[in-house]
C-alpha cells in the first residue's frame, strides 16, 4: 500500500436555492438597511432554501456538479463526508442522505463538525485517508441549510447567513503537490461567542428553551471577528512555512466567506489585497459550505490556473481555524 500519495482535487461543484434575498426584502422584517448591511458586511443578497429543502438535498445537488466535473460515476466513491452544523436531523447523518440521493454505494459515510471551518477539516480528512491508501476517491462536501437556525427578528445574525453547498472530488496523483498537509487549530474556552445553545443534551429541546430562542444561533460579532482575523492570518502564514511556500507564490487566497472587513483586514496583513478571492457580497455566510462555494467558483471562473498555488483558510465556532495550501492541476 502506497504511502504519503500527492493528493488531487480532481473536481468540484456547488449548488445554491433559488430563492435570492436581498438585504432591500430583509429590511422589511427588521429595522435594517442595504446601505447599512452592505458597508458593515459586504453582503448584498443570499440564497434562502425552500421549505421542502434540506442539507442533503443542496449537498447532493453540489456533489453531483463535482462528481460531473471530474468525469466520475457515484459508485466510484470510497469516502463521503459532509461538512455541517445543519444536518437534517442528530441522526443518521447527513452524508448517509447524499449517499443515497446520488448513489455512492460503495462509500461509507460520515458527518464532520466543525462550523465554519468544517470543509477543510473535512478536505485534510480526506486527503490524509488518501495519502496513507486508506482509500483511492473522497467525495468531500461542505452544505448548510443557515436559515433554519435564524431568528428573524434578531438584526445582527439574520443579516449574515445564507444557505448553499459545495463539493470536492479528491484522488492521488503521481505528478505536482497537490492539496498539501493543513495547519489547523481550536480553542474550545471561547465557545460561547458564537454558538446554538440550545437543543442538544446540555439544553435539551423544551418549551421553556424555544422561548428563550436558545435553537438559533447568538454570536458576539466583535469579538468574532477580532479572534477571526488573527487566527486566519496566523493559520495562513503557519501553513506556507510548513510546507516552505513564499506569500509571494501563491496566485490566490480563497478565505471564509464570513464578512468582507475581516477578509479585507487579513488581505492587508498579508499584502495580499490583489489576490484575494471573494464571494461574500453574492451569497453571505454559508458556514461550511463558504469556502467549498468559493473554490468552485474561483476554479470555473478561470481564477485558478493549471500549476496556481492556493491558500485556502477558515475561521469558525468552536473556535476552530485552518489553512491549507494546494497546488491546481491540470485536470481541473
Amino acid at each position: 500500500m502506497a504511502l504519503n500519495r500527492t493528493v488531487t482535487i480532481l473536481g468540484t461543484g456547488s449548488y445554491v436555492p433559488e430563492k435570492v434575498v436581498t438585504n432591500d426584502d430583509l429590511a422589511v422584517l427588521v429595522d435594517t438597511s442595504d446601505e447599512w448591511i452592505y458597508s458593515r458586511t459586504g453582503m448584498k443578497e443570499r440564497r434562502i432554501c425552500a421549505a421542502n429543502q434540506a442539507t442533503s438535498d443542496l449537498g447532493a445537488e453540489a456533489a453531483k456538479a463535482a462528481l460531473k466535473d471530474a468525469g466520475l460515476d457515484a459508485a466510484e466513491i470510497d469516502l463521503l463526508i459532509v461538512a455541517t452544523l445543519s444536518p437534517d436531523m442528530f441522526f443518521p447523518s447527513t452524508a448517509c442522505f447524499v449517499q443515497d440521493q446520488i448513489g455512492a454505494k460503495n462509500a461509507f459515510c460520515y458527518d464532520l463538525g466543525a462550523a465554519c471551518s468544517g470543509f477543510l477539516y473535512a478536505l485534510e480528512n480526506a486527503r490524509a485517508q488518501i495519502a496513507c491508501g486508506a482509500v483511492e476517491t473522497a467525495l468531500v462536501i461542505g452544505a448548510e441549510k443557515m436559515s433554519s437556525f435564524l431568528d428573524w427578528e434578531d438584526r445582527s445574525t439574520c443579516i449574515l447567513f445564507g444557505d448553499g453547498a459545495g463539493a470536492a472530488i479528491l484522488q492521488a496523483r503521481d505528478r505536482g503537490r497537490g492539496l498539501m498537509p493543513a495547519v489547523m487549530g481550536s480553542d474550545g474556552a471561547l465557545a460561547d461567542l458564537l454558538w446554538t445553545p440550545g437543543g442538544g443534551s446540555r439544553n435539551p429541546i423544551s418549551h421553556e428553551m424555544v422561548n428563550r430562542k436558545e435553537h438559533f444561533i447568538q454570536m458576539q460579532g466583535r469579538d468574532v471577528f477580532k479572534h477571526a482575523v488573527t487566527r486566519m492570518g496566523d493559520a495562513v502564514m503557519a501553513t506556507l512555512e510548513k510546507n516552505e511556500i513564499a506569500v509571494d507564490e501563491v496566485a490566490c487566497f480563497i478565505p471564509h466567506q464570513a464578512n468582507i472587513r475581516i477578509i479585507d483586514a487579513i488581505a492587508k496583513r498579508l499584502d495580499v489585497e490583489d489576490r484575494m478571492f471573494s464571494n461574500v457580497e453574492k451569497y453571505a455566510n454559508t458556514s461550511s459550505a463558504a469556502l467549498a462555494i468559493a473554490l468552485d467558483e474561483a476554479a470555473h471562473e478561470g481564477v485558478l490556473k493549471s500549476g496556481d498555488l492556493a491558500v485556502l483558510t477558515v475561521f469558525g465556532s468552536g473556535f476552530t481555524w485552518g489553512a491549507s495550501v494546494l497546488e491546481w492541476g491540470e485536470n481541473q
